[in-house]
């Protein structure tokens, strides 16, 4: 079963929109599992604090290693397969592939930031893996931990009610996703493309495929480049 566990100073934000739809009833099923971590709790003194002024001076705070480094332990103790990950704008982009790699492990540990950061020491000595969901900036690592698990989640077996369904989603297979119709026929003048109505699948398939490179080439140079560079 895929574990996750948040370690997070808001553990109140789960599980959010994890706990409905197919997610929520994975959840329900026994199909995965959430835990919120409160990190606070692993705090020493009695204002219960976890950061502190950042060295070299600068605004904001930062989250403390030494607090940082008890919780994780607490959640992720020696043997634990499971990666260590921080939410973090400055981390690799998150990919599909690597939504699949996660799939199909045995869970993750996921560290949600606040204030202006964490101590690096705690990110060296932990060993943790940075990911990022986009380049901007959210108020803490929470959602970005939503959207996170939220990819996961979905590719776990039985989750989605047609395994096949997420085949010919963007991403998989370094495209984006094709256009979708459905009926009416036809809506405001305009009509079902007659290709998707013929009954034709080889010809509906190599439809999907033009238009999901010209959608790629348009919208994603950067994918479309990386796509030309790997058939090289």
């Amino acid at each position: 079963m895929f574990r996750a566990t948040v370690l997070t100073l808001y553990p109140e934000m789960f599980p959010g929109a994890l706990g409905v739809s197919l997610a929520g009833r994975a959840m329900e099923r026994g199909d995965w599992a959430l835990e919120a971590v409160q990190i606070r709790d692993f705090a020493t003194d009695k204002h219960r604090t976890v950061d502190d002024t950042p060295a070299g001076g600068g605004a904001g705070m930062v989250m403390r290693a030494d607090i940082l480094a008890k919780a994780i332990d607490h959640a992720s103790p020696e043997g634990d397969a499971r990666p260590r990950i921080l939410m973090s704008p400055r981390g690799k982009p998150l990919t599909q592939e690597r939504v699949r790699e996660l799939a199909a492990g045995p869970g993750a540990v996921i560290l949600c930031g606040r204030f202006e950061g964490v101590d690096q020491r705690v990110i060296d000595a932990r060993e943790l893996e940075e990911i990022s969901v986009g380049d901007f900036i959210l108020s803490g690592g929470e959602p970005a931990a939503l959207v996170l698990l939220d990819a996961v989640v979905r590719l776990l077996p039985g989750v989605m009610g047609n395994d096949v369904s997420g085949d010919e989603e963007s991403f998989e297979g370094g495209l984006l996703e094709h256009p979708h119709y459905t009926r009416p026929q036809e809506f405001e003048g305009r009509a079902i493309p007659d290709v998707l109505t013929s009954g034709n699948h080889g010809k509906i398939a190599k439809w999907r495929r033009a238009e999901a490179e010209k959608l790629t080439k348009a919208r994603r140079p950067d994918l479309w480049a990386s796509r030309v560079e790997k058939k090289q």
